[in-house]
């Protein structure tokens, strides 16, 4: 089990695949294993390096101090450690927040950069929602509750017309070992309402946006403009857990891309 200590902070990681390095920075309430539709897609052509983030998964303490600075100061010191930079990144929602804020604030450690679901905004809306989901999950309410409530802002209508695939998710995220508690997820909320977004013209590196055509959480209509001349592409039949709702078509676009820049900063 890969743990890299720093300071106080035990941060575990998965590594897998040979090929030039790859780090995928997980989103709002997810680990590693929120990677898994795109890992058997991606290890055959890349190095894939896929952190716990703080208050998630098997990183420890839970309450360590988090902020997205914290988070993205974390993955520089990881690929450090791994002596494997400047490594592509790829971060889904939350985790696009973190690697723009990687990319910024230590741009040798970033080759490119792929935003999936993730933009250039903070959106209070978002925040009140998790914050709702939070007192829902707190309250008496059934166990499943706060995601049956939290399920149709991540998946596509189409998970819906399948006949139990919801009950199956749910119960798939309640019978996980290492889900985040309550008082990791209102940690990590306070986190996220810390946050400031980056400047796309700021972002130092090749930059591609994966938007999905059907997301609540970051409607397209709002983020496509945020982008300015960051390169995107628009996925249909996709929420914002677009990696889930289209795996191939995000794999697709994260190998084209990082093949036309594998010889950049060299």
């Amino acid at each position: 089990m890969p743990i890299f200590e720093r300071d106080t902070l035990s941060l575990y990681y998965e590594i897998s695949g040979a090929g030039p390095p790859l780090l995928m920075i997980a989103g709002m309430m997810s680990d590693s294993a929120s990677w898994a539709p795109l890992i058997p897609l991606l290890e055959p052509h890349f190095t894939l390096i896929c952190p716990d983030n703080r208050t998630t998964g098997r990183t420890t303490p839970w309450d360590a101090p988090a902020s997205v600075d914290l988070f993205a100061s974390d993955c520089a010191a990881l690929l450090k450690h791994l002596e494997v930079g400047p490594a592509h990144v790829l971060g889904h929602s939350l985790g696009g927040m973190i690697g723009m804020r990687l990319a910024c604030k230590h741009p040798s450690a970033v080759k490119t950069l792929t935003l999936a679901a993730s933009a250039p905004l903070r959106l209070e809306r978002n925040v009140a929602l998790f914050k709702a989901l939070l007192a829902i999950r707190r309250s008496d309410a059934a166990p499943d509750a706060w995601l049956n409530a939290l399920f149709p802002w991540l998946f596509s209508p189409a998970l819906y017309e399948i006949a139990g695939a919801v009950e199956q998710a749910a119960a798939a995220s309640l019978a996980y070992p290492f889900a985040q508690s309550s008082d990791a997820m209102a940690h990590q909320i306070d986190a996220l309402d810390g946050y400031t977004p980056e400047l796309a013209a700021s972002i130092p590196c090749p930059t591609q946006a994966l938007l999905a055509k059907d997301d609540l959480l970051l409607p397209y209509e709002l983020a496509q403009p945020t982008l300015g001349g960051t390169a995107f592409h628009s996925i249909e039949n996709a929420g914002h857990s677009i990696h889930w709702d289209a795996a191939d078509e995000v794999a697709k676009h994260v190998k084209r891309f990082i093949t036309q820049h594998e010889g950049a900063n060299k």
